[in-house]
């Protein structure tokens, strides 16, 4: 709870409290986390309406008798009750662009600073009494006074700022200094970095543009606006973060990356990766959040069908060859791969893993973080890893023709090896490969599984509707008349949400295709068939391609089909 000790030499000054006094204040204060106002007037050491007096006569500020409002119709435009309940003040309305907010303690300016930051206004102060306030607080949010919307309580903001502002006595000088001159700057990203986590974000944007700054948080692989912030701030936040990443402040003009490690409790930290890129309003910030804990390595929570599940594990319990997965960033491809290792990695198996970066910790598995300045690439650390008695090895992704021909000689020696590929479709993958300048017959003998993914929005249980959609349409789709037949019931989000999601969703679900090496297929590779070619071949050995999986999923009422076309186009 932020403190502010004017009030304290204010009453002082008239010799309404002693120093003995002030100190127990102080510490009764930072033990019960209540506002020194509060703890005042809870002490029964000064009336409310005494207090109220002398500081309308010395600020002069206007004083509102709060028993003449109704605070259930304050504007709610500005009822953010973290705000309130962290600042002990109210926003009781709002004139031109300047918020008035309702506060006991005029020499509150964290308060004023706060939600001018978050509602991008100037605000000015109105002196009400403090047990009133306390009284209309207690209204409007009896059940939320002790913790904030976050999950978190102030201690956790407090030990945040204290781990990032101290975790490196390297940083310079001014570091401290910052944290003290622009609080606001500091708490408003610190909430929003709490906030992120909360909401199972997996990315934070921080864009500056020529009349605003906007924040956005990719959620369930959708981004949404959060916050906004005074675009006059666009320099200190991008200082902050940089500070907390261990960035070059003065640097503005070249792309920089980083790192952040939050300690959120006592028992879990969180990494973030943070890359800042020059624009032309100023410099735009993402942080990936890379939690560990977050990645469900569990098979049967993938989505796979029965099929294609088997299919995967049948790849992988083959003592050699290569398992390929593609599609798009933030596909979900890393979660795949390593459910696959998590399954291999046994006390009997050597494994071994080069990623850029790496993303998952898991015990048991030699990671390696590619360093390009140093010379650690893809091809480098595969070739250390065929000297390191490998049993699997996982490449995180297949950028060019001498890491393909490392990764097709290591399953040619015997070794299982696992890697990604930015490919639209399974078969497309072949002619990647081949086109990386891959010889046909090394992609037919060493390929042993491709799966191509994407990650669909999943319905929320508890407010999903009936989606009423024509027969004829549903057949164009591509169900068939038989699934209709059988009482196919196709559901669609409802667009108000609930408490429990985020417009009608809540996590995502894979949708898969997965392509099995034959020795049709093999043969059909070597004659220089083309995608579509293979591609009617796999579908006729059972192969389902990825939009009649996502049907699939549409018919089980897991997803909708507007989510599918849209992660299933192009």
């Amino acid at each position: 709870m932020a403190e502010s000790y004017g009030i304290l030499r204010v009453l002082k000054t008239y010799k309404l409290i002693t120093p003995e006094q002030e100190q127990n204040v102080i510490a009764e204060s930072k033990k019960e986390g209540k506002p020194i106002i509060s703890t005042i007037v809870d002490l029964k050491l000064v009336p409310s309406e005494k207090i109220r007096e002398i500081l309308v006569k010395e600020y002069a500020y206007p004083y509102l008798n709060l028993d003449d409002i109704d605070v259930k119709e304050i504007p709610s435009a500005y009822m953010d009750k973290n705000l309130i309940i962290q600042h002990h003040a109210l926003p009781v309305y709002a004139q031109g662009k300047t918020l008035f907010l309702a506060m006991s303690d005029p020499t509150n300016t964290a308060a004023l600073n706060a939600f001018g930051l978050k509602f991008s206004m100037m605000t000015d102060t109105i002196l009400v009494d403090e047990d009133k306030l306390q009284k209309d607080l207690n209204k409007l949010f009896a059940d939320a006074m002790e913790e904030l919307d976050v999950g978190l309580s102030d201690s956790d903001f407090a030990e945040l700022e204290t781990l990032e502002d101290n975790q490196d006595d390297n940083l310079s000088g001014a570091t401290d200094a910052n944290a003290d001159d622009d609080t606001p700057v500091v708490k408003f990203i610190n909430k929003l970095l709490l906030d992120s986590i909360k909401k199972g974000a997996s990315d934070l944007h921080f864009e500056p543009y020529e009349k605003k700054y906007r924040v956005r948080f990719r959620i369930d692989g959708i981004l949404h606006e959060v916050a906004k912030a005074p675009v006059e701030l666009k320099d200190k936040i991008a200082a902050r973060i940089k500070v907390m990443s261990r960035l070059d402040i003065a640097e503005r003009r070249v792309p920089q990356d980083g790192r952040i490690k939050l300690k959120i409790s006592p028992t879990k930290a969180m990494d973030m990766r943070v890359n800042t890129l020059p624009t032309l309003w100023g410099e735009k910030i993402v942080m990936r959040i890379l939690d560990s804990s977050a990645a469900k390595l569990n098979i049967d929570m993938l989505g796979f069908e029965d099929e294609q599940k088997k299919k995967y594990l049948g790849a992988l319990e083959k003592p050699q060859g290569l398992i390929l997965v593609t599609g798009p960033t933030g596909s979900g491809k890393t979660v795949s791969l390593y459910t696959g290792l998590s399954i291999l990695n046994t006390v009997e198996t050597n494994i071994s893993t080069a990623e850029d970066p790496v993303e998952i910790n898991l015990e048991g598995i030699n990671q390696v973080q590619i360093n390009y300045k140093a010379g650690l690439t893809f091809a480098s650390a595969l070739k250390a890893f065929l000297r390191q008695d490998p049993d699997v090895i996982m490449v995180g992704e297949i950028r060019d023709l001498e890491t393909a021909e490392i990764a097709i000689k290591a399953t040619q020696t015997g070794h299982l090896v696992l890697s990604t590929l930015h490919t639209n479709s399974a078969p497309e993958t072949l002619t990647r490969l081949l086109n990386m300048g891959v010889p046909a017959f090394n992609i037919a003998s060493s390929v042993t599984l491709i799966m191509a993914q994407r990650l669909a929005r999943r319905l929320c249980e508890k407010c999903k509707i009936l989606d009423n959609v024509p027969e004829h349409e549903l057949l164009n789709i591509g169900y068939t008349q038989e699934d209709i037949d059988k009482g196919l019931k196709i559901y669609k989000p409802n667009p108000q949400g609930c408490e429990a999601c985020s417009g009608g969703y809540k996590g995502r679900v894979g949708i898969y295709e997965i392509f099995v090496m034959s020795d049709k297929l093999a043969m059909l590779i070597m004659e220089g068939g083309n995608s579509l070619q293979i591609a009617a071949e796999a579908e006729k050995e059972g192969m389902v391609p990825l939009r009649k999986s996502g049907l699939m999923k549409v018919a089980q009422g897991v997803t909708s089909l507007q989510e599918v076309f849209r992660v299933t186009s192009g």
